[in-house]
């Protein structure tokens, strides 16, 4: 009976150990998909990445407008209803606009989004309160005149709490 009470013992140190073995394994967050680079992407430097404000980790946008032929395609807000649908048209109305400001919900790092502009390339926009409040928030700023770095600023202090 005492060989059978050690062995069970051991065998639950065993399992103990290999489960805290394995958490240490798991990522705590997903690892983005490399980007290509071409000639069709704007250049690194104009890329805003990992820089942190006094509120926390700025997500990456381009610094500079660029070209409206680098900018992938957005999709059509005809496929959405509701404030999705309002996003999706913000995003086919100021494309320029939404890739200089960063997105709070971190999709730069799972999804490898270079800014707000690259949430509205996909669904991904549809599904996000934050794409979508972001997206609305710059429309109703940049109708009222407001910069593009008085945006990006408005943004951060709204979003960048977390």
């Amino acid at each position: 009976m005492k060989k059978l009470l050690v062995a069970l013992g051991l065998v639950v140190v065993a399992v103990i150990a290999v489960g805290s073995w394995s958490q240490e394994q798991i990522p705590t967050e997903p690892k983005a998909a490399p980007v290509a680079q071409g000639p069709s992407r704007p250049a690194q430097e104009q890329i805003h990445s990992h820089e942190y404000a006094a509120t926390g980790r700025v997500p990456a946008y381009h610094t500079t407008a660029p070209e409206l032929a680098r900018l992938a395609p957005t999709l059509s807000p005809e496929l959405f209803t509701g404030n999705e649908k309002l996003a999706y048209q913000v995003a086919k109305q100021i494309p320029q606009i939404l890739a200089q400001l960063p997105c709070y919900c971190h999709c730069d790092r799972g999804h490898g989004h270079k800014s707000l502009h690259s949430c509205f390339e996909s669904a991904h926009g549809e599904n996000c309160g934050i794409c979508i409040g972001e997206a609305l928030m710059a429309h109703t700023l940049h109708k009222r005149g407001v910069s593009v770095i008085e945006i990006r600023k408005q943004i951060i202090a709204a979003y960048g709490k977390s």
